[in-house]
């Protein structure tokens, strides 16, 4: 019994001249001896003590590791400067009120035009793309693309003054 208390004040002091304060030789020293015993489930030990000292400085190493891998992600998660990329209410709201007025401007231009529009603003066709899946010249699409873009940039701008005047 005066080996082992010899064993465990030996361990204690190995390990607390390696940084590990009192709590942590306990437990580092308590780790170390289940490991012995698993061990010696299936291998002969020659030296326990030997083997006691190596894994209790390799477990002290680990948790020196782990501690410091774990203050690196702390302090990298305080300089984080994380945003909220919801929109806010008055955002949704706003942009409601855009896509309501957008469709109100839509309604307003011809079938064609606004079949023009769609196609091309929408749904991204090219004009020969246009041209070729309604049948009609390139020139008329260019031309109901350029009064449609005209009219919903002035139905749209006309929101914008509203807005301004309120």
């Amino acid at each position: 019994m005066h080996e082992f208390k010899l064993l465990l004040l030996k361990l204690h002091r190995l390990l607390r001249s390696r940084g590990s304060d009192k709590d942590d030789a306990d437990d580092l020293i308590q780790e170390a001896f289940l490991r012995l015993q698993l061990y010696c489930r299936e291998h002969q030990v020659e030296h326990r003590e030997a083997f006691l000292v190596r894994t209790v400085l390799n477990l002290a190493s680990d948790r020196r590791r782990h501690r410091a891998q774990v203050d690196s992600v702390t302090e990298t998660l305080k300089t984080l400067h994380l945003t909220d990329t919801i929109p806010s209410t008055v955002d949704v709201l706003a942009a409601r009120e855009r896509l309501h007025r957008m469709k109100e401007g839509l309604d307003r231009l011809s079938p064609r035009r606004r079949e023009v529009f769609v196609l091309n603003r929408i749904e991204g066709y090219s004009f020969p793309q246009i041209a070729e899946r309604l049948g009609i010249t390139l020139s008329a699409v260019e031309k109901h693309a350029a009064k449609a873009l005209l009219l919903m940039t002035e139905w749209m701008g006309a929101e914008e003054s509203e807005g301004a005047r309120q």
